[in-house]
């Protein structure tokens, strides 16, 4: 076609003149002018190309002008050149894929190295880089009949590492300011987790992707001190992005997990999201890209830090969700232990669950929090318990305060409606206690011994450490005390084992007695009535359990 359609002497000029008018003295604006006119003329050139291969001679110096203009070396080094040149170069672009296919190795990889420079170099709002981001996905993802880059080339290679590598900066560079922009970069990631072959370089490329990713999700510099990144106000459409590429992970590193539970634990982040992720987590581990233990460790986290409002389980009613998050926070219980059920042996799943959970409740964390912890346990365990005597005993120290800050809060009877809301609110929360007292005998009646000494002793419970009571203080311990006791009695499974319980019952009795006699707590009538009052509610219930009968 050359040789039909373009004479010989139109060659021989264009080899002498091109590029027009290279000269050093022309002026800024007269050589923008000849720069849009090669960059015209080498468009033509290619279009012609793409038909036939051309002479090369010719070729070459058209090579040495794409490779110019890419690098920079064709405009004035002002910003504002820079920004001339950026644009007029979006229409050489879309050539490069085939020319780095078509050329001699030595032209590929100067091409290669020069696109890579423009992209770098580009502003990461540009529209240089937005087309660019175009060119690398149709370089490592071939399309339309391109041959892919050889990535066993160790130049090639280090071309698609710096471009994969790139990547998860140019996120964070862009920010959540524009959004457009950061679609086209997470399409592109997912490309290339998808496309990306097994244990070749550019999939563990992709694999190391994710270190540099902390930011754009979360990073926590001290406990509980959040820096939330771009992913949090991204539109869905791009979260969804950014959270479906997270399955491609040949194996997702935990800091990663980590950085992205404090994500699901932001308020900004919407409860659809949030169920999302837990939903392609899940498929990861399920697939092998997750270790039992992190995913675990993801779960808990999301179910010890989850922050619920408002704390005060007993001010808000349940159908009142603009004023709380509670019921959102019991969806995401449920879905978590479905996940855990689906996880693999449930005693290998129980026994990692046991001490990580252990952990966390001696943190303290809040009310909401515990009980959701207690229900995975629950989940996994068994009758007799499968937790260690160690557990039993760690725990019924620690759950003998949290049954009676449960307790404390329950509103004093009154007669209205909202009485039995509060005592099935209070149930909800006793539960897997009470579950946990019918798989251990020893829990329970290890649980009553420290609600008995909690009677007398002058510091808090031990979910509320760190103060020092006083009488008023006593008594609504000592009222809480019997709420659940009543609350246990009215169980009929519990109550039959409270039968083998009488005389940790009556230790609390006692400790009741001796606590309304002191005289070292300045006591006024009215508190030493009610102790009174909660001493005999008790004693008749204690009156009416039937004879204790071996646990089956």
């Amino acid at each position: 076609m050359w040789d039909q359609d373009v004479s010989p002497v139109v060659l021989k000029k264009l080899l002498v003149v091109f590029p027009l008018n290279q000269r050093h003295d022309l002026s800024e604006k007269d050589g923008d002018r000849y720069f849009i006119l090669n960059v015209v003329i080498t468009e033509i050139f290619l279009h012609l190309s793409e038909w036939s291969y051309p002479p090369p001679d010719l070729l070459e110096i058209f090579l040495e002008f794409i490779e110019n203009a890419l690098s920079g070396k064709t405009s004035s080094a002002a910003e504002s050149g820079k920004a001339f040149r950026e644009k007029h170069l979006l229409s050489l672009l879309p050539f490069i894929p085939k020319l780095v296919s078509r050329v001699s190795r030595n032209w590929s990889l100067r091409i290669l190295q020069a696109f890579t420079k423009a992209f770098k170099d580009s502003n990461p709002e540009s529209s240089v880089k937005l087309a660019c981001l175009s060119i690398i996905e149709e370089m490592l993802v071939p399309r339309h009949g391109i041959p892919s880059l050889d990535a066993s080339d160790p130049e090639i290679l280090g071309h698609q590492t710096t471009w994969i590598r790139e990547l998860p900066l140019l996120l964070i560079m862009l920010g959540d300011k524009h959004p457009s922009y950061s679609k086209v970069v997470l399409h592109l990631q997912l490309r290339l987790g998808q496309c990306a072959l097994l244990n070749s370089a550019v999939a563990q490329e992709y694999d190391n992707m994710q270190y540099s990713l902390l930011e754009f999700y979360c990073t926590c510099l001290e406990e509980r001190s959040m820096f939330y990144g771009p992913f949090i106000k991204l539109a869905r459409d791009s979260q969804e992005l950014s959270v479906c590429c997270l399955y491609y992970f040949s194996h997702l590193d935990s800091s990663l997990l980590k950085s992205i539970a404090f994500c699901c634990l932001c308020d900004d982040l919407e409860p659809f999201m949030l169920f999302r992720i837990i939903e392609v987590l899940h498929s990861a581990y399920k697939a092998g890209h997750i270790q039992i233990a992190d995913h675990i460790s993801f779960f808990i986290t999301l179910l010890s830090r989850f922050r619920v409002f408002p704390e005060e389980i007993y001010t808000v009613m349940e159908g009142d969700k603009k004023m709380s998050n509670r019921g959102i926070f019991k969806s995401v219980t449920s879905v978590v232990s479905s996940c855990l059920l689906q996880m693999g042996e449930d005693s290998l799943v129980f026994q990692i669950l046991e001490e990580v959970i252990l952990d966390q409740m001696s943190l303290r964390p809040p009310i909401d929090n515990i009980c959701a912890m207690l229900r995975m346990l629950l989940l996994l365990d068994s009758r007799p318990t499968r937790l260690s005597d160690q557990s039993v005993i760690n725990l019924s120290s620690f759950l003998s305060g949290y049954l009676i800050d449960v307790a404390s809060g329950i509103p004093e009877d009154d007669g209205k409606s909202t009485s039995s809301i509060h005592v099935n609110t209070c149930h909800y929360y006793f539960l897997p206690c009470f579950l946990l007292f019918t798989r251990s005998e020893k829990f329970l009646k290890l649980t009553l011994d420290v609600m008995g000494s909690l009677i007398t002793e002058n510091g808090s419970s031990p979910f509320s450490p760190n103060c020092i009571l006083n009488a008023t203080d006593h008594t609504n311990r000592i009222r809480a005390i019997v709420e659940i006791l009543i609350l246990m009695h009215k169980d009929v499974k519990i109550q039959r084992i409270l039968s083998s319980c009488k005389s940790e019952i009556d230790h609390i009795l006692q400790n009741m007695l001796l606590l309304q006699a002191s005289k070292g707590m300045n006591m006024s009538i009215e508190e030493r009535h009610n102790i009174q009052c909660a001493f005999d509610r008790l004693k008749c219930i204690t009156s009416t359990l039937p004879s204790a009968t071996p646990i089956i």
